[in-house]
């Protein structure tokens, strides 16, 4: 009955709802932000995603449904805002940091290293929820597969199977030229 009132106000204008509604629900939403970028996560990305949480809150107030109350839209919100966080840090191939061509690579391998992978990054984006997180929290930031499956709901043993899958996937779509993307 409380967040009925709390949505009300919120849809009303009122700035003391909203601190209501962050004092209420920060710790909430914060950790399901950190357990959605896992290691990936430094504490500005977090207080920056738990921010535009809240953001997000005060500009979509209008859109709510009183009666479900706060905590599922800010759950699902701030679900969606940490895995934007991840696709954000996209991951790029290193070049050489001397200022000279590298002598065992010509501009064409740099390019075609590059191009295989940004196939890869695409490939992996084109990935359902939640295995693209999963693969970015397990494969790129190189959390434990315990740790990784925090907050995703799944189990270890789903979370390997989803992997194992997620990967063969993957081959058949680098491996056939990229004709699945």
């Amino acid at each position: 009955m409380e967040d009925e009132k709390l949505v009300r106000r919120l849809q009303k204008g009122s700035r003391t709802a909203l601190e209501q509604a962050i004092n209420r629900y920060t710790a909430y939403v914060s950790t399901i932000v950190w357990r959605t970028l896992g290691a990936a996560a430094t504490r500005e990305d977090t207080e920056e995603v738990v921010s535009d949480v809240f953001l997000s809150l005060w500009s979509h107030a209008h859109e709510l449904d009183p009666k479900q109350g706060l905590r599922p839209w800010l759950g699902a919100v701030a679900r969606n805002r940490a895995t934007d966080c991840l696709r954000k840090t996209k991951p790029t191939v290193p070049l050489p940091e001397d200022d000279g061509p590298s002598q065992a690579e010509g501009p064409e391998e740099t390019a075609a290293a590059k191009d295989q992978a940004e196939r890869l990054w695409q490939a992996v984006d084109g990935l359902g929820e939640p295995d693209r997180t999963l693969f970015l929290r397990h494969y790129y930031y190189g959390e434990k597969l315990s740790e990784a499956v925090r907050g995703l709901g799944l189990s270890t043993g789903a979370a390997r199977i989803r992997l194992s899958r997620g990967r063969k996937k993957l081959r058949e779509i680098l491996t056939k030229g990229g004709e699945g993307l």
